[in-house]
């Protein structure tokens, strides 16, 4: 089927380039003209496990391309998936004025029926709104859909997700444009779920608020643990084998960051508030998260004391592995708090350095994650990249002014870390 994508960010780019690989012929459309050209020259804006090789693959047999002329992406497809940014604003809400912008461009360029499915995660009634914003704009008058539907994607494994995924979520207001729907996702042998767009735009938000609680719940019981001297993980895969619970997103850690699940939880209690409803619980989840932090910054100072003019080795700044996406990265805010007290930092992550950057001044940013750790008084693992697993341990210790790592992420067994000669700080352990 001919597709256009607008916006190639993590989710637009990925979503073109799966659904090009699977046989479909897909135009992406960026209103970023520097990014268009860098992508036409095969270049890559963003890391994803898998992504650079089947963007190429697929420009060079001729089933994607990329344009930042939103006309010319309409005219040359039938269905229309809106994935760009909806980001937070400072109540909580979401800034839908790039939702509002895309769907004004697609009415003014379109001469024919098409079908506009909304992929970003977007309030309920929000597909009222795109509806009443096309028919309003679009002077040629002809018919159209909208649609919802919803992205499941986790960074680091986006490619995979899409590719394999667990359900296909599509909200209709009409029947008109299903059979169109089935066909698109018809490749991917997955449950599709029909059902209306409301319903479609909620199970996006209640579903990453869940994880969201999911995590917050297994941060709270590691305080619990580190009271009375049990293990987190041990308990979290006492409880992840019950099939009612699951093993997924039970994992003690410095709490959850990225442009997902922060903005998620804020959005979603503000649209409860609008509809009346006070979601205290999701308010919960939020103070649990940011509490974590505070932990976890506490347990540096109480080991460390004074921190002004320390020198701390950081091992990680995206939010999570596999991905360079620093948004909202809880490694990014622990650097900044350790600044703040005056630390002087060594840094490194495998992929993110290069965005940290622009956000993270006055650091010393190292290639080798086993030189981090030379001169400094101590290390701290902020992201829970594999690799970091496979540390030169021994010459970490040897090369740190105190042998003392605050493990963030509970990537080491306890007991070899201190037989391995470490002061160990990890969570709920």
């Amino acid at each position: 089927m001919k597709l256009t994508i607008i916006g190639t960010g993590y989710v637009g780019l990925v979503t073109g380039t799966c659904f090009a690989e699977v046989g479909h012929q897909v135009v992406c459309v960026d209103r970023d003209e520097a990014k268009v050209k860098l992508l036409q020259a095969g270049g890559m804006p963003i890391y994803e496990p898998g992504l650079d090789e089947l963007v190429k693959k697929n420009v060079a047999a001729g089933r994607l391309t990329f344009t930042a002329s939103t006309k010319e992406g309409v005219e040359k497809s039938d269905v229309i998936f809106i994935a760009v940014p909806t980001p937070p604003q400072e109540d909580g809400s979401v800034d839908l004025s790039f939702i509002e912008g895309v769907a004004r461009d697609i009415a003014a360029a379109m001469t024919s029926y098409k079908i506009i499915v909304d992929k970003s995660t977007v309030p309920v009634k929000t597909g009222d709104k795109v509806s009443e914003t096309i028919k309003r704009y679009c002077k040629a008058k002809v018919e159209f859909d909208v649609a919802s539907n919803p992205e499941f994607l986790r960074e680091g494994f986006a490619v995979d997700d899409l590719m394999h995924p667990d359900r296909i979520v599509v909200g209709v207001k009409t029947q008109r444009p299903v059979q169109a729907m089935k066909e698109i996702y018809a490749p991917f042998n997955a449950p599709i779920i029909i059902t209306d767009i409301n319903s479609a735009e909620l199970i996006k938000h209640a579903a990453n608020s869940f994880l969201a609680l999911k995590i917050s719940y297994i941060n709270a019981i590691s305080v619990i643990c580190e009271a009375t001297g049990a293990n987190v993980q041990e308990v979290a895969n006492g409880m992840g084998m019950d099939a009612r619970i699951g093993r997924r997103f039970l994992d003690a850690s410095l709490g959850f960051g990225g442009s997902c699940f922060p903005k998620d939880l804020s959005a979603f209690i503000k649209i409860s508030e609008q509809l009346g409803y006070d979601f205290g619980l999701l308010k919960e989840v939020q103070r649990i998260n940011a509490e974590q932090m505070t932990r976890f910054f506490k347990k540096i100072v109480e080991t460390l004391w004074v921190l002004k003019d320390k020198r701390i080795g950081v091992l990680g700044l995206a939010f999570k592995q596999n991905t360079d996406d620093i948004r909202l990265s809880p490694a990014i805010e622990l650097c900044q708090r350790l600044q703040k007290e005056g630390a002087v930092l060594r840094v490194h992550d495998p992929k993110a350095m290069e965005k940290a950057k622009a956000v993270l001044k006055n650091v010393t940013y190292v290639e080798d994650m086993n030189e981090v750790a030379e001169g400094c008084d101590a290390m701290v693992i902020a992201t829970e990249w594999p690799q970091f697993k496979n540390l030169d341990l021994e010459r970490v210790r040897k090369t740190l002014t105190h042998p003392i790592l605050f493990d963030g992420r509970n990537l080491f067994d306890v007991r070899e870390m201190e037989e391995l000669g470490f002061i160990y700080k990890s969570i709920g352990r």
